[in-house]
């Protein structure tokens, strides 16, 4: 187990490394005066010079690298070229919404694509099993931004014209300021982020589920009397939640990539929408900035998915 971790760690700072050279090349060492972008179009010939070196555009492309590297080790992501403020201050004061986002989505679909799943595998010719199967697909068909858009129109503009002010528009309160309120503002978000992947959740769920409920040893728990619902939930859910994990891995991968469109559809002030403003602006300290802590964050949670895997299948700890 331990060498697991060890392994996995190693494997995850690899990877933050890379994209990190990666963002580095794109922004630096491809010809790009970043100067200019500071200093503006109008900026004369002393005043670059100036810029580049303030910036350390002057050195050698290594010892750029290398500076770079070393700040990064310090947690230093340098400074905004529009605002001059810290890349670390603003990625801190955004990351609070797109965690808040992210996690709440992750939850929801989940237990909708578990709880789906299940619920069509133990009775699959049922009518109800039919109807979450075709829920599922529809939902699948959709992007987020337009599931996103029938939520706002349908539970926050037609029930505000009706009288009923159930849903808030987009905006974003701090968990630690008011619990209550955090979640409300949230959940339209948290829904059009967890209906699509929850469908795939759903049908992996009951695929694998009907699977294993035809396995020997379920049939041997049946013969010795073993109630239907510890059978499903004790001993077979369990064993088939290996792929489900497998499947989360990948797909918190892709979801930094959709929640700048569901922060920007919500008007949420998250890490999406920020990087958005960057690119049109060309930040490049905000977009490196971004892009490398979305990285950390894909692969810490791919980490913790690998850990949950192996706490759920016994098989794993033994190899």
């Amino acid at each position: 187990m331990t060498a697991f971790l060890l392994g996995r760690a190693v494997w995850s700072a690899s990877v933050v490394w890379l994209v990190a050279t990666a963002v580095f090349v794109i922004y630096f060492a491809v010809p790009r005066d970043a100067a200019r972008l500071v200093a503006g179009s109008r900026a004369s010939a002393q005043t670059l010079a100036l810029v580049r070196a303030r910036l350390g555009l002057d050195r050698p492309l290594v010892s750029q690298y290398v500076a770079f590297l070393g700040r990064l080790r310090r947690g230093d992501l340098g400074e905004s070229f529009l605002t001059q403020e810290r890349v670390t201050t603003i990625i801190a004061r955004d990351a609070a919404v797109s965690g808040s986002l992210a996690l709440g989505g992750v939850v929801l679909w989940l237990a909708l694509g578990i709880g789906a799943g299940v619920a069509a595998a133990r009775r699959p010719t049922s009518r109800a099993a039919r109807t979450l199967e075709a829920a599922a697909l529809a939902c699948y068909s959709m992007p987020p931004f337009l599931i996103g858009q029938l939520l706002l129109f349908f539970l926050f503009f037609r029930l505000s014209r009706a009288g009923l002010d159930l849903f808030p528009p987009g905006s974003y309160v701090a968990f630690t300021d008011d619990p209550w309120r955090w979640a409300h503002f949230l959940v339209l978000p948290w829904v059009s982020v967890a209906l699509v992947t929850a469908a795939t959740y759903s049908r992996l769920t009951k695929s694998v589920l009907l699977e294993t409920l035809q396995e020997n040893y379920i049939r041997a728990a049946r013969a010795k009397g073993v109630s239907e619902s510890r059978i499903v939930y004790g001993h077979a859910l369990r064993a088939s939640l290996a792929p489900v994990m497998n499947q989360l891995g990948a797909d918190v991968g892709g979801l930094v990539g959709g929640l700048v469109v569901i922060e920007v559809v919500f008007g949420l002030p998250g890490l999406g929408r920020e990087a958005v403003q960057a690119l049109s602006t060309q930040d490049l300290p905000v977009i490196m900035g971004i892009a490398i802590v979305s990285a950390l964050f894909v692969v810490t949670a791919n980490f913790a998915v690998d850990v949950a895997h192996v706490l759920i299948d016994p098989r794993l700890r033994t190899n």
